[in-house]
C-alpha cells in the first residue's frame, strides 16, 4: 500500500478539500486525484463523494479512517527509527504553527534550525493553534509550536517558549483612551471585535471576565490577528492583542486585567521523537524569551492566526 496515498487520502479526509489538501502536500491536485484513485482500486472502495464541487467521506472511508492513521503513524515511526539508527539529524519533521507564531517568533529559528541540519525537511502545517495540537494529539504531527491551553490533554506534554503580554487595545482616538483608567463595565459597554470562541486567546479573556459576570458586546469575529488589529484601528471596537502588535494605529488600554498567554511546543507523551524533532526542541530553547521577530509587511494580513 503506498504511503503517500494514505498521506493524500488522510489529508483530504482532514479538510474535506481536494484543492485545499493541495496546500499541505505542495503537490498538484490531479497528482492528489491519482493518488486517491489508486488507493480506492487498492482497497476496492469508493472512498470520497464528490458532489457539486463538495467533497465528502464515505460509509466506508469513516470506518477506514482511525485504521488508515494508524498505519501512517507505524510507517512514520519505522522511517524514524531507522534514521536515528545512525545517530543522523535528517529525514522529514512534521510540525504544526499558526501564522502569527510562524511570522513573529519563528523566522529567526528556522534559519538557526535550517543553517545546522540542512539534511532536515521541514513539513509546516499552518493553522490556528488549537487544530495543531489536536494534530500532534492525533499522531499527524510531531510538534506543534503554539499558544497552549489551559488545560492539557493528559497524553500531550507542554513546554513554554515565549509569553505573550496580552493588552486591551483601541483606536488611538476611541472614547475610551479618554479616560485614564478604564472599569470592565465601561469596557463591556463598548463593542468588541475578537478571536473567536474556540480559540485559546478567548478563553483566557473569559476565564478572566467570569467571575466578574461581565457580558461582553462582540460585534465581529475572526481568528486572523492582522485583520483584528485592522478592524480595532479602523474603529469596529476594542480587542485583546499580544504586545507584539502594539504600533501606531492602536493604542492599549490601562484596565484592571493583566493577561497573558504562553507560547511553546505541544508533544505526544508516548511518541518517540526522532532526532530531527529533538533538534528542534533543543533549538528552541536556545531562542526561550527572545524579543520577537519584526513581520514581513508583504504577507496579507489573512494568514496571521492565532
Amino acid at each position: 500500500m503506498d504511503f503517500n496515498a494514505l498521506h493524500a487520502f488522510m489529508e483530504v479526509a482532514r479538510c474535506q478539500s481536494f484543492s485545499q489538501a493541495t496546500e499541505t502536500l505542495f503537490i498538484t491536485q490531479p497528482a492528489i486525484s491519482k493518488r486517491i484513485t489508486a488507493l480506492e482500486k487498492t482497497l476496492g472502495v469508493k472512498l470520497f463523494n464528490r458532489i457539486n464541487r463538495r467533497v465528502s467521506l464515505t460509509e466506508a472511508s469513516r470506518a477506514l479512517l482511525p485504521r488508515i492513521q494508524a498505519i501512517h503513524s507505524e510507517i512514520e515511526a519505522i522511517r524514524r527509527y531507522a534514521a536515528d539508527l545512525s545517530g543522523d539529524v535528517s529525514g522529514i519533521l512534521s510540525m504544526g504553527t499558526s501564522h502569527h507564531i510562524g511570522l513573529r517568533r519563528l523566522p529567526p529559528v528556522l534559519k538557526h534550525f535550517n543553517t545546522a541540519y540542512p539534511q532536515v525537511q521541514l513539513d509546516i502545517r499552518f493553522e490556528d493553534s488549537e487544530q495543531a495540537c489536536l494534530a500532534v494529539e492525533r499522531g499527524e504531527l510531531e510538534i506543534a509550536i503554539a499558544t497552549l491551553p489551559a488545560h492539557i490533554p493528559s497524553q500531550l506534554k507542554t513546554h513554554t517558549i515565549w509569553t505573550d503580554k496580552l493588552q486591551i487595545v483601541t483606536a488611538p482616538d476611541h472614547p475610551l483612551q479618554q479616560q485614564s483608567s478604564v472599569t470592565l463595565p465601561a469596557l463591556a459597554a463598548y463593542p468588541c471585535v475578537l478571536p473567536s470562541k474556540d480559540t485559546f486567546t478567548y478563553q483566557i479573556l473569559r476565564a478572566a471576565l467570569q467571575p466578574l459576570n461581565v457580558e461582553l458586546n462582540v460585534h465581529m469575529s475572526t481568528n486572523y490577528i492582522e485583520t483584528l488589529k485592522m478592524l480595532v484601528s479602523s474603529g469596529f471596537g476594542w480587542s485583546l492583542l499580544p504586545h507584539t502588535m502594539l504600533d501606531a494605529s492602536i493604542a492599549s488600554l490601562d484596565t484592571e486585567l493583566r493577561l497573558e498567554r504562553q507560547l511553546g511546543t505541544v508533544t505526544h507523551r508516548k511518541r518517540t521523537l526522532s532526532n530531527a524533532a529533538l533538534a528542534m526542541l533543543s533549538t528552541l530553547e536556545k531562542f526561550q524569551d527572545q524579543p520577537t521577530a519584526a513581520m514581513d509587511s508583504n504577507v496579507p494580513a489573512k494568514h496571521s492566526s492565532f
